[in-house]
C-alpha cells in the first residue's frame, strides 16, 4: 500500500493522476528553517522528518511519499502565510518578479526505512497585478495553506505569468519526477508527462489542474 503523508487535497489529485491506489496519513512536523539551511536541505529534511513521522502509523509493508515544497524568492524561503497580512506582503514581493519553488521527494520504504529522495525546482515568472486582486485573493482565504501565499492553479487569481520547469512541482507534486522512484520500489503507474527521459525530467510539464 502506498502512503501519501500529507492531507494536502492538490497533492493527492496529483497523485490520483498516477493510477495508483493510496492512502492519506498525516505528517506532523515542525517547519521552522534551522539557520543557515538552503532551500534543498530544507524542503529535503521536512520531507524526510514527514515520511518518518508516519511509520509509525501505517503498516510495516507500506510504501511511504512525503513531499515539501517551499517558495523561495532572492535568499528568503516563504512558507505558508501566518495570517491575511502577511499574505499580502508575500503576494506584494513576488508580484513581477522571478522566483523558484523547491520541492522535496521523499519515498520510503517503512519495513527497513531504506529510501528515494528527489528535488524539483521550477523558475517561476509572477505577472503584475494590483493591490485590489490580492486583497480579493487573499480574502477568497484560498492563500492560506500554500507556501508563498498563492496557487499557480487558482483561476480568478492567475497570478503566474510564465514558467520554466514543472507545473505540478508548483502545485505541491512533480509527479512525473516522481515516477522513477516509485518504480524502482516496484510499484505500477501510469506514464502521464510525454517526452519524460528516465530520471523523470521533461522539457515541458504537460500537467494541468
Amino acid at each position: 500500500m502506498l502512503v501519501l503523508a500529507s492531507t494536502s487535497p492538490r497533492r493527492q489529485q496529483l497523485l490520483s493522476m498516477l493510477g495508483c491506489q493510496f492512502q492519506v496519513v498525516s505528517a506532523v512536523v515542525d517547519e521552522r528553517i534551522e539557520p543557515d539551511e538552503t532551500p534543498q536541505q530544507y524542503v529535503l529534511r521536512l520531507a524526510d522528518a514527514k515520511a518518518n513521522a508516519v511509520r509509525s502509523k501505517t503498516s510495516r509493508d507500506s510504501l511511504i511519499l512525503a513531499a515539501d515544497t517551499a517558495v523561495v524568492s532572492g535568499d528568503q524561503i516563504l512558507g505558508k502565510p501566518i495570517d491575511a497580512a502577511h499574505a499580502v506582503e508575500m503576494l506584494q514581493s513576488l508580484r513581477g518578479r522571478v522566483h523558484q519553488v523547491f520541492t522535496g521527494l521523499v519515498v520510503m520504504q517503512n519495513e527497513d526505512g531504506q529510501s528515494i529522495a528527489d528535488l524539483s525546482v521550477t523558475q517561476v515568472q509572477m505577472r503584475e497585478y494590483e493591490d485590489d486582486e490580492i486583497l480579493a485573493y487573499v480574502e477568497s482565504g484560498d492563500a492560506y495553506d500554500k507556501a508563498g501565499a498563492y496557487a499557480i492553479q487558482h483561476a480568478g487569481f492567475d497570478p503566474v505569468e510564465r514558467l520554466q520547469g514543472c507545473y505540478a512541482n508548483v502545485v505541491g507534486l512533480p509527479v512525473c519526477q516522481l515516477t522513477p522512484s516509485l518504480q524502482k520500489f516496484g510499484m505500477e503507474v501510469d506514464q502521464i508527462c510525454p517526452g519524460v527521459g528516465q530520471d523523470g525530467h521533461a522539457d515541458e510539464c504537460k500537467i494541468r489542474l
